[in-house]
């Protein structure tokens, strides 16, 4: 039987060199795709050259170029992209994926691209076969799986705040146009009384109580990431807010930094918080690792791997990454896989 093959956009990143690295040590055929020739064939080189034989193969494909995308989508089992800002790149990418029936994962954080996903796609993703989860990254996925997984079992849930505590950031030069992009945008997405709105929002500062040993943060609210879209799918919850610490920001060159070597931008510490508060009552949880890249880079890859052989959700379409898998179960995968330590706290 033939291994299922998983394309990579993007390959050449920060990102897609650590989702290429593990699918590899999971004994995957790999096709890198993207814009950049000369990258993508050194991109193989680097993950094994001639020594990787049939597993590593390379196919030119810009995201302009909808014949390139199509080929790619019907070749390929499982599209993961990791090429942003996802506001320029995703669009075409998830319409060929729909609509050659490949399943889809990104690492997006905008919520307007994620939000689009759901509403351009679904019915041909549907119609195809296709699984999609836009939105499986670090920010985003971690915070919709850990509100998933905070707020099971739990009814008539009035707030959910997740928060962000993030030291020594440092952006590539996709996550920096990203952040550039999603922090001068005049419409925001926010989730208020039980409805998704779109408008300006004067953002603010806040304090989030981390549990120890991390303790208060200042933060800033909102903080523009996708969870107000996808959350809302398989959480009752009447409100949602989202919050990063100040500190994300704080490393001398976390903007100019698109050239430091992987093992200097692997020195992240983070703390992924949720609290899901209803009357009479609030439950918790939180994440807590180092390196944000290869935590986000595990969770696409995970649900790659579980779409592929037949483990992922039942129905196809898109879907929130807690809308595909049970949420704890994904999570405790991710942890055995050294991806960051879980912790749960019930109803109190």
């Amino acid at each position: 039987m033939t291994k299922p093959l998983f394309a990579i956009y993007g390959a050449y990143g920060h990102t897609g060199r650590l989702v290429a690295a593990e699918l590899l040590a999971r004994d995957a055929r790999l096709l890198l795709a993207g814009r950049d020739a000369a990258g993508l064939n050194a991109m193989a080189d680097e993950l094994g050259g001639p020594a990787a034989g049939e597993r590593v193969r390379t196919r030119t494909a810009p995201v302009d170029d909808a014949a390139a995308l199509r080929e790619v989508m019907t070749e390929a089992d499982v599209l993961i992209q990791c090429a942003g800002p996802f506001a320029v790149t995703g669009a075409p990418l998830a319409t060929a994926a729909a609509e050659a029936g490949c399943h889809y994962i990104d690492h997006a954080l905008e919520p307007h691209h994620v939000k689009g996903v759901f509403d351009t796609a679904q019915a041909t993703a549907q119609r195809t076969g296709a699984v999609m989860i836009p939105g499986l990254s670090f920010y985003g996925g971690l915070g919709d799986l850990l509100a998933g997984a905070v707020s099971d079992g739990i009814a008539d849930i009035d707030r959910i705040v997740v928060a962000y505590a993030v030291n020594g950031w440092r952006l590539t030069t996709g996550a920096k146009n990203t952040a550039t992009l999603l922090f001068a945008a005049t419409e925001r997405l926010t989730f208020g009384d039980g409805a998704l709105h779109a408008g300006y929002v004067e953002p603010r500062n806040a304090v989030f109580p981390f549990p120890p040993p991390l303790g208060p943060r200042t933060m800033i609210a909102p903080f523009p990431s996708s969870e107000v879209v996808t959350v809302p799918r398989h959480v009752p919850v009447r409100n949602i807010d989202l919050m990063l610490s100040t500190s994300a920001f704080e490393a001398q060159d976390a903007f100019e930094s698109e050239h430091i070597g992987a093992d200097e931008r692997a020195a992240t510490d983070f703390t992924v918080a949720v609290q899901a508060i209803r009357e009479g009552g609030s439950a918790a949880g939180q994440l807590t690792g180092h390196d944000l890249w290869r935590a986000g880079a595990l969770a696409s890859v995970e649900a790659a791997v579980r779409i592929a052989e037949g483990r992922g959700p039942a129905k196809t379409g898109v879907l929130a990454p807690g809308e595909a898998f049970a949420a704890e179960p994904f999570l405790r995968a991710l942890e055995r896989r050294g991806a960051f330590t879980l912790t749960l706290r019930g109803e109190g």
